[in-house]
């Protein structure tokens, strides 16, 4: 059996000005970082921001 590598598309967008937001929300990068460095699990920044998929939070702590 032959393993193929697939890419995960990158979860962030950058909007018109400049500001760079988690796949289509309107939640910063900037915003989920400053949670996670105040000691936030990835489940309770889920829970703050529920527009936010888990997997586009561990990515972008990651």
């Amino acid at each position: 059996m032959l393993l193929v590598p697939t890419a995960e598309p990158i979860p962030l967008v950058a909007d018109a000005n400049g500001v760079i937001r988690i796949s289509k929300t309107r939640v910063t990068l900037d915003t989920v970082i400053t949670a996670f460095l105040e000691g936030g699990t990835a489940e309770e920044i889920r829970e703050q921001y529920p527009s936010l998929e888990l997997s586009d939070i561990y990515f972008a702590i990651g």
